[in-house]
């Protein structure tokens, strides 16, 4: 292994250059708040997510505006809405991490394989790849959720199921370069075996690609699944997503628009906070750019 894939593997030194970047810090930053806001949500939301109260309407059944009780004001059955902001978080947390990391897992396993052996196992692998690429993301994630029973498990895994291809895409391209390279050669020579060259030799070499399209993923699965939830394809209410708490009070867009623009805003900032830690990181992990640091 070469010094410079040392260095870059190394967890210090890419810490340190990450630090000196102000808008991963930003992204950083955004993603602390976002993960502790939804990991003390039973501690800090000020109501039950799903309690409608009966004061939390105006005497002509309209949300309330936010007040000093209700910070972000009430949606159209008088819950609290920053009460569903914050619980709608861990939704969009748990179904970011679990189907991002099925999606990387699924592409990783493809693109390895498939650059690693290459010939009609490879062809086969990619072409299946492109069959996939082929389809419009969101049109794939509705069918596949239309045919099974919506819930968070099950968002999560068709989201996974329409974004590995990507990955499996990019990793097959590096796979196939390195399987060509004299190391890998000579590890055959000495008679290493498919397992060991795989895990041991090429695997190390991924792994700054899969950080990098780990982190970006994210942003892009948690798009995903507030689409799916304004569509009512995605996870169903009661439970709060960002994506269902807009489709519900989407009728109040004008009259009370703090309904939709908030939850909008948590989308948004969620995605692009992942958005701005995935770049620089893959500036950071990338040998390229080490001069620039």
């Amino acid at each position: 292994m070469t010094d410079a894939t040392v260095d870059r593997a190394a967890p210090q030194g890419t810490l340190r250059r990450l630090m000196r970047r102000k808008l991963a810090l930003l992204g950083l930053a955004l993603i602390v708040l976002v993960v502790a806001g939804a990991v003390l949500a039973p501690w800090i939301a000020p109501f039950d997510p799903n309690d409608q109260m009966f004061d939390g309407l105006t005497i002509e059944g309209a949300p309330l505006a936010p007040d000093g009780r209700f910070l972000f004001g009430t949606d159209l059955l008088g819950r609290d809405l920053f009460s569903r902001i914050l619980y709608g978080a861990q939704t969009s947390l748990i179904i970011g991490v679990v189907a991002n990391g099925l999606a990387l897992l699924i592409g990783t396993l493809v693109g390895i394989t498939a650059g690693y052996f290459r010939g009609w196992v490879g062809s086969i692998l990619m072409r299946f790849t492109d069959l996939m690429m082929a389809f419009p993301a969101l049109l794939l994630a509705i069918c596949l959720a239309a045919i099974f029973k919506p819930s968070l498990w099950i968002v999560a895994m068709v989201i996974a199921l329409v974004n590995w291809v990507q990955t499996a895409r990019v990793i097959y391209t590096e796979t196939s370069s390195l399987a060509t390279r004299d190391f890998i050669a000579a590890e055959r020579t000495l008679g290493a075996g498919t397992g060991r060259i795989l895990f041991r030799h090429i695997l190390p070499h991924l792994v700054p690609t899969i950080i990098v399209w780990g982190t970006l993923g994210i942003s892009t699965t948690v798009l995903l699944e507030a689409t799916l939830s304004f569509l009512g394809v995605g996870v169903q209410p009661p439970t709060p997503s960002w994506g269902n708490i807009i489709f519900e009070n989407q009728t109040y867009f004008q009259s009370a628009p703090w309904l939709v623009f908030l939850p909008g805003a948590a989308i948004i900032l969620l995605a692009l906070a992942f958005n701005l830690v995935g770049d620089a990181l893959r500036d950071v992990l990338d040998p390229t750019q080490r001069g620039r640091d």
